[in-house]
């Protein structure tokens, strides 16, 4: 089963956790991998198993990548901060660019994410249909 991705910048952690809330009955059969502290925080919240990686200024953010070259992730939701610098922002360039090349579904602010995640719900509704 393909995972779905999780980061949030330190300024959006929160913001994460309230997106997922409503959804906790489609993420609960979802295979999820986040960035250290994100996994952390929604393994905490929500009890989910999450894979965790690096967090993003260590590789996590390329650790994500990888999988996703590698066919194993299905959609990232990635709250980015675009108020604030990053001193990896190379590697979240790289990250969205190779969601571009492999075509999976980026989400990078609430709004969006909500549609991907919404999607998610239909898609399980259809299977088990």
């Amino acid at each position: 089963m393909k995972r779905t991705a999780l980061i949030a910048h330190d300024g959006k952690k929160q913001e994460m956790l309230t997106l997922l809330a409503p959804r906790v009955d489609t993420l609960r059969d979802e295979r999820l991998v986040a960035t250290e502290t994100t996994g952390r925080l929604v393994e905490d919240e929500f009890g989910f198993e999450v894979e965790r990686l690096a967090s993003g200024p260590y590789g996590g953010d390329l650790q994500i990548a990888a999988l996703i070259v590698s066919g194993h992730v299905k959609l990232v939701v990635f709250l980015r901060d675009p108020l604030c610098a990053h001193p990896h922002e190379p590697d979240i360039q790289a990250l969205m660019k190779i969601c571009d090349v492999y075509r999976v579904p980026l989400a990078t602010n609430a709004a969006t994410a909500r549609l991907c995640l919404e999607a998610l719900t239909r898609d399980r509704a259809l299977v088990s249909a």
